[in-house]
C-alpha cells in the first residue's frame, strides 16, 4: 500500500526542519510557508492549502493575496492581505505578515477555493484599484491579468464601484480600471 503525501505540507504534517531538508534534497518546492511534493504542480488549490495552514479560516483572501492565489501575481506577497465581513464580530489579528481590513462583502463577491474564501477576479482588481495609494506600473499590469483571467471589463468594474453609494475613490478607481483595461486589449500605448 502506498502513502501519497498531502498536497500541501507544512509544519503540522512535519517538522519544519524534515521539511526544509526535503527542500534542498529537491523533494519538495516552497508554496509560501508550506511545501508542496514536486510531482505536484503549484496551482489555485496549493496556495489556498497553504494559506489555510498558515491563518485562520475566518479571514478571506483579497487584493494582492488573492492575485496571488488566483494566479495573476507569480510570488505571494511579503504583508498577506485579508479582509473579514463588517458583520463578522473579529479583534484585531497581530502579525507580522498579515493585515485585516473590515469590509462590506457580498457572497457574489466571492470564491471558495479549497475552503479558502477568496475575493474574485472582479473584487480583487476593484479593491486594488481603490486603495492601493501608489497604483504604479506592477499594480496597473497585475489588474489587467485580473481583467484576463476573470472575463470581464470596465463596465463590469464599474457596475461594482456602483453598488455602495459612499464608496471612496470610486472615480480614481475607475480612471486605473480603465488604464489596465486599454493594457490588457494590447493598446500599445502603453507599453
Amino acid at each position: 500500500m502506498s502513502h501519497r503525501l498531502p498536497r500541501v505540507l507544512s509544519g503540522l504534517d512535519l517538522p519544519l526542519a524534515e521539511l526544509t531538508a526535503a527542500r534542498i534534497d529537491g523533494e519538495v518546492y516552497a508554496v509560501d510557508e508550506c511545501f508542496s511534493p514536486l510531482d505536484e504542480f503549484e496551482a489555485t488549490p496549493h496556495r489556498a492549502l497553504a494559506l489555510l495552514a498558515s491563518f485562520p479560516r475566518r479571514l478571506i483572501a483579497e487584493q494582492h493575496t488573492a492575485a496571488w492565489v488566483l494566479g495573476a501575481q507569480p510570488a505571494p506577497p511579503v504583508v498577506h492581505q485579508f479582509c473579514v465581513s463588517i458583520e463578522t464580530r473579529t479583534r484585531p489579528t497581530i502579525a507580522m505578515r498579515i493585515s485585516v481590513r473590515e469590509v462590506v462583502i457580498d457572497d457574489d463577491d466571492l470564491l471558495d477555493v479549497g475552503g479558502l474564501p477568496v475575493t474574485t477576479p472582479l473584487r480583487t482588481a476593484v479593491d486594488l484599484a481603490r486603495c492601493a495609494v501608489d497604483f504604479g506600473e506592477r499594480d496597473l499590469r497585475l489588474a489587467a491579468e485580473l481583467m484576463r483571467i476573470g472575463g470581464f471589463g470596465v463596465d463590469d468594474c464599474a457596475e461594482l464601484l456602483n453598488r455602495r453609494r459612499n464608496l471612496p475613490d470610486k472615480r480614481v478607481a475607475l480612471e486605473r480600471l480603465v488604464a489596465a483595461a486599454s493594457l490588457q486589449r494590447g493598446d500599445p500605448s502603453l507599453r
